[in-house]
């Protein structure tokens, strides 16, 4: 901390005064409501949301696509996936360490720029090396999405906090649903540059209203800038038209923690080795456990939600003509209208996600949806006909999503402010790697006729996914947001 930021924090002291009252960020925020400020920030996150849910979600397109324009195999068909996975396993840490140690808007704007830039050239990609190169940049970027709900979940009030962030994850849906009907229509006149290009568009709407972000108070709090946090909190207070509480704000609930403001100096070397150390945290005898059973969950939701959409994908485009019953199965119509169809399940998956989780309890309802999903794919294991197919894989994918927003929930709120995108991000970079083996199960299984095996690990990995869940040492349910790691 500099001296002009001693003498504000110190300033801050002075004009609140100590009179013996405190009150803690939670407390603030609870005071302030849920009110337009949420909304504003809702709106920029779920942006974000938006942006990353169209460039997975073109995926399920442009490889078929690409396939036939170039001649590709199957294999370096499944490897434009891949490599876009394994761009967001290279970046889930590094923007977690972002984040977490430069700030929620630093983080929001290099996640931004890194996705636009990367996004829109990919579409100018002149072969094929190119476009995986391009497309593992996007990853990359891609692999931000965690700042996104971590800033706005650290502005939602405790009170119904899990509905907010389901309604949060709505903006996912949004996302799918679009670029879905936006493949419909491009693809069969334009072609894939073309959807590549315009789906790109809400990428820079990411960068023109960057300037409206405010950093998060709980950010602010945990590197001692106390003052700063008041003066957000207070910036929340007055947009909602409320008050703060009446006091002095502290961190964690212990006027002790703001010691750290009186302090004059701070070693630079010492922040800049933590920056390289925010992993240590989640291996600690409080958090082991957690961080161990939250990666078990996040593999398994992303080897089941985009083997799902893979599936879809794969099934309608005419790569498993072995198991094909209809004609209609192979033509590209179809491809576009299954993946639309599978896509609005996710509308009703959300439904389910916000009924339960402030309900059942984040854990129970991640049993119950992974137990609901075992059961949908369950009837694949034979040979059915394309219309129960869908039927089938829309009732999964509803089911996925649901887990998904669920495990978004609780890491975030299982991990304590200082490391929490950290923490997300790690856990999202070990769902990046189930991204990086998915395509080849969904590829290559079914494209090699062994839809049967594809689906029983599809099983096995909902199982395990399941008993993960269940051994969630906490329940979070209406439990208030931690800034430290306690020993």
């Amino acid at each position: 901390m500099n001296d002009a930021e001693e003498v504000s924090q110190l300033d801050y002291s002075q004009d609140v005064g100590d009179n013996g009252a405190y009150y803690t960020v939670d407390e603030a925020l609870s005071a302030a409501g849920f009110g337009k400020f949420q909304f504003l920030v809702l709106a920029y996150a779920g942006l974000g949301a938006v942006v990353d849910a169209m460039e997975v979600m073109i995926l399920s397109f442009i490889g078929p696509s690409v396939k036939s324009v170039w001649g590709l195999s199957s294999a370096q068909e499944s490897l434009i996936t891949t490599v876009v996975f394994a761009g967001m396993l290279v970046g889930a840490y590094f923007w977690g360490i972002v984040a977490d140690n430069c700030g929620r808007r630093k983080g929001l704007l290099s996640v931004a720029v890194v996705t636009t830039v990367t996004a829109f050239l990919s579409a100018f990609s002149p072969n094929y090396i190119s476009l995986l190169v391009l497309r593992m940049l996007v990853g990359t970027g891609l692999a931000g999405g965690p700042v996104y709900s971590s800033w706005f979940l650290e502005f939602v009030p405790p009170g119904n906090r899990g509905l907010w962030m389901v309604i949060f994850s709505t903006f996912w849906t949004v996302g799918t649903v679009l670029e879905a009907l936006l493949a419909w229509i491009i693809m069969p006149k334009l072609g894939w540059r073309w959807l590549l290009g315009l789906s790109s568009v809400p990428c820079f709407a990411t960068l023109a209203f960057y300037g409206w972000t405010i950093e998060s108070p709980r950010y602010l709090c945990t590197k001692g800038r106390v003052k700063d946090a008041y003066n957000v909190l207070k910036k929340v207070a007055a947009v909602n038209q409320t008050e703060l509480p009446f006091g002095m704000l502290v961190c964690d609930n212990v006027p002790e923690a703001n010691e750290e403001l009186l302090s004059r100096h701070r070693n630079k070397f010492a922040n800049y080795k933590a920056a390289f150390s925010s992993l240590f945290p989640l291996f600690s005898s409080r958090l082991i456990r957690t961080t161990l059973l939250v990666w078990v969950v996040y593999f398994g939701n992303s080897f089941l939600y985009y083997g799902v959409i893979l599936l879809t994908s794969e099934l309608s485009s005419g790569e498993a003509r072995c198991i094909s019953t209809t004609p209609n199965l192979n033509d590209d119509y179809s491809l576009y209208r299954d993946t639309f169809i599978t896509s609005l399940a996710e509308l009703p998956g959300l439904v389910l996600s916000a009924v339960l989780v402030d309900k059942a309890g984040r854990k129970m309802s991640l049993v119950l949806m992974y137990g609901a999903g075992f059961l949908f794919l369950l009837p694949l294991v034979i040979h059915e006909h394309e219309f129960l197919t869908t039927v089938l894989l829309f009732g999964a994918r509803m089911c996925f999503i649901g887990t998904f927003t669920v495990a978004g929930i609780y890491c975030p709120e299982i991990y304590p402010t200082s490391v929490r995108t950290t923490g997300v991000g790690v856990a999202s970079a070990v769902g990046r790697i189930a991204g990086m083996i998915c395509p080849v199960v969904a590829v290559q299984f079914i494209s090699g006729c062994e839809m049967t095996a594809a689906i029983l690990l599809f099983e096995a990995v909902a199982i395990v996914s399941g008993v993960g869940a269940l051994l969630f040492p906490l329940e979070t349910k209406g439990r208030k947001l931690t800034d430290i790691v306690s020993s």
